[in-house]
This record gives structure tokens, sequence and C-alpha cells, in this order.
């Protein structure tokens, strides 16, 4: 049975049974790690930790990822759809929070079908890059209760720099607009995200004008979702042939891009402490 992959903007339309697709994966699941996780932000963790799955593989691939080894899939075990499911089902017996899907993307089909065979009964967090299909977000939506999507570039030379694609923001913008929509904001009685949607920008190096123009482009949803707005970055990956990215960010960077934040009246908003920049933060890989 054949499987050509339109999951993506990536359009590979191969045959996953064949091949490895822009992702770097076929046609099977594989995942480096499940676990209940307590460094997302403090509503979607809350006090057990988030039930996240992480998955090997991506489609977009920037060259200063903090997950390199499962972004390039080079560690990893395959599953199963029914073992899937059933990673669902063990999370939320161990007090998951939510079953919270780290990179997603490429495996949106058999998602789908792990979902029919088990549905979680707390929510379900998306977890992705921005790099999204809209007709894939529209099939996945229906079991999707939280949106934790990066912004991460508005320059497209900036993102065709990092990734190869200068048509991230095209994208990402369209496929945060369709999230913010279909997800208005609700909390519970508890204080965690229940519903809705966390955009997240990373501040790089050299790059707060590029952050300025993420955040006025966030303006008009700062009442009807949250940004998170990241100190973290962390020097890793490909990063050999960019000088610009062996390094952290500096305090006045971050404090820059947060000063430009207020100044526009966004309340919505998440910070960061800079000491977040440690690969402390980057999980042991178990697989």
């Amino acid at each position: 049975m054949s499987n050509f992959c339109s999951l993506c903007p990536n359009g590979c339309k191969i045959d996953k049974n064949n091949a490895k697709g822009a992702c770097g994966t076929d046609g099977n699941v594989r995942i480096a790690k499940f676990y209940l996780h307590p460094f997302e932000e403090p509503m979607i963790s809350g006090e057990k930790g988030s039930g996240t799955v992480f998955f090997c593989g991506c489609s977009l691939r920037c060259v200063f990822c903090q997950n390199y080894e499962v972004s390039r899939n080079l560690t990893g075990k395959v599953i199963s759809t029914d073992e899937l499911a059933q990673i669902f089902k063990n999370l939320e017996d161990m007090g998951a929070s939510n079953i919270n899907l780290v990179n997603p993307t490429h495996y949106a089909d058999k998602i789908l079908q792990a979902f029919k065979i088990y549905r979680p009964q707390v929510p379900v967090v998306y977890n992705t890059h921005g790099y999204e299909r809209i007709e894939m977000l529209e099939e996945t939506n229906e079991f999707v209760d939280v949106y934790l999507p990066d912004m991460k570039f508005f320059s497209p030379s900036l993102s065709k720099r990092y990734t190869g694609k200068e048509n991230y923001f095209d994208i990402a913008s369209k496929a945060l607009e369709f999230m913010i929509k279909s997800k208005p904001l609700k909390f519970g009685e508890d204080g965690l995200l229940k519903q809705g949607v966390i955009v997240r920008h990373l501040v790089l190096p050299q790059a707060t004008s590029d952050s300025k123009k993420v955040l006025d482009w966030f303006y008009p949803f700062k009442e009807s979702a949250i940004i998170n707005v990241m100190s973290q970055y962390t020097p890793f990956g490909e990063i050999d042939s960019f000088p610009e990215l062996k390094r952290k960010i500096t305090a006045r960077e971050y404090d820059t891009v947060i000063d430009y934040a207020i100044s526009l009246g966004i309340e919505n908003m998440l910070y960061q402490d800079m000491k977040s920049a440690s690969e402390t933060y980057i999980p042991k890989w178990d697989f």
C-alpha cells in the first residue's frame, strides 16, 4: 500500500514505504522519549508534568536545533500506532496534565490513527515549529485542544539561511492564524490551559530586529493568544558555518525585545530567565 506523503509544506509526495522524506523519516512512527515533562510553560506542565511524546525527524530542520539528535532522526525507537495509543493512556494514568505531541507534523496521519484507538481524557497539545499545511491542521484540529507553535522568523532571508525555507513566515503565519481562530483561550480552575494557543518565539543572536517584526505580527492577536518570548537559545546543532550562532544571546538583546513587546501593550506574554539558556533543559533521550 503506497503512502505518498503530503503532510507538510515540503510536499515531497514520495512513497514513505520505500524512501525517506525531507523530514528524514519513512512510513514508521519513531519516538525518542515519552515522560512527564516539567519544563514546559507553567500552564502546560502543571504540578505533575506534561505527558510529552518526542517524535523523531523534522520537516523544518533548523541548523541550530537543540534536539538535534531527535530532529535528524539519529536516535529513537519505532513503535506501532497501537503502541502510541497505549503511550497516551500510560501518560494519562501517570497523572499527566495533558498529552503533548512534540514535532508531530510528519506523523499527523499516524497520530490520527492512534487517537481513533484511544482518545485522551486530558487536553491534547500540538507542539510544532509552525511550518504546517492548513489542510492537515483541519484534519487534526478535532483532536487538538492546545496549540503550542513556534513563530521562528519574520524575514525570508533569515529563515532561508537557517532552514533553507524562504517561505517560512508566509506558511507559518497562515497556520498560526488558523490555530488562534480555532481555539479561544480557556483556563481550568487549576490554572492550566485547557484550550488555546501559546506562540513561542526564540530570540536569536543578532536578530532583535526580526523579533520585533514577529511581535508586530502578533499584536492583532494579543488578546486572543499568549506569546512566550524565550531567552533559552543555546549553541547547538550544525552551526559551524554560522558564526553568529556560536554564542548565547545577551541580556541586552533579550531586554530590547521584551521592552518592545511592552511598548506595544502586549500583556499576554511569558518571560524567561537568562539562566534558561542551558543544556540542562534538553532531555536525555531514552531510545
